[in-house]
């Protein structure tokens, strides 16, 4: 599944690449994480984020912008932590030259963590939200929240947490920088 939606993100991203000027890039940043939803006991968990990007111009005023993001989430508590390879989808509006705002899905694939993870379902889905600033040198300032749309819950009946509902949310401020 994950081969599968990885390779339909490139071969979008390469697409569009023939016709449009493209401009890739990396990101790098702050990632402040916490289970939503009925799990919302513990603390938010303050981590990082890094990855790759393509800029694809689709127009002078809206751009798509496919990333890859490895990216520390979960929450607090040790056996909660959890890393997520992730890939959002980002349409970009540029109310000027430099600001834009951003939306789009995103899909997370689980990469590591605690002991949770075996009780997690190791695929999410959800919404990334945000803004960026950026410098006609290629250096972008950006924020984004990222609302998790999935329930993740997959404890066993037995544990006595079948019935709530987990989603994973994170608010990410970072830096990049665009060839």
């Amino acid at each position: 599944m994950k081969k599968i939606i990885l390779t339909v993100a490139a071969i979008c991203a390469f697409g569009f690449a023939q016709a449009q000027e493209v401009k890739f890039g990396v990101k790098a940043g702050y990632v402040n994480a916490n289970f939503g939803s009925d799990a919302d006991d513990g603390d938010a968990r303050s981590s990082f984020y890094f990855g790759g990007l393509a800029d694809i111009a689709i127009s002078e005023k809206f751009h798509f912008q496919p990333e890859v993001l490895y990216t520390m989430e979960g929450n607090d508590e040790d056996e909660f932590d959890l890393s997520y390879i992730r890939v959002p989808l980002m349409g970009k509006l540029y109310i000027t030259e430099e600001f834009n705002i951003q939306a789009g899905p995103q899909v997370g694939f689980v990469a590591g963590g605690g002991v949770a993870k075996d009780y997690l379902k190791s695929v999410d889905f959800g919404l990334g939200f945000g803004a960026a600033y950026e410098l006609p040198s290629g250096l972008f300032f950006d924020a984004r929240y990222n609302l998790g749309l999935s329930d993740l819950n997959d404890f066993p009946a037995e544990l006595g947490l079948g019935d709530q509902k987990i989603t994973q949310n994170s608010f990410n401020i970072g830096i990049g920088y665009k060839l």
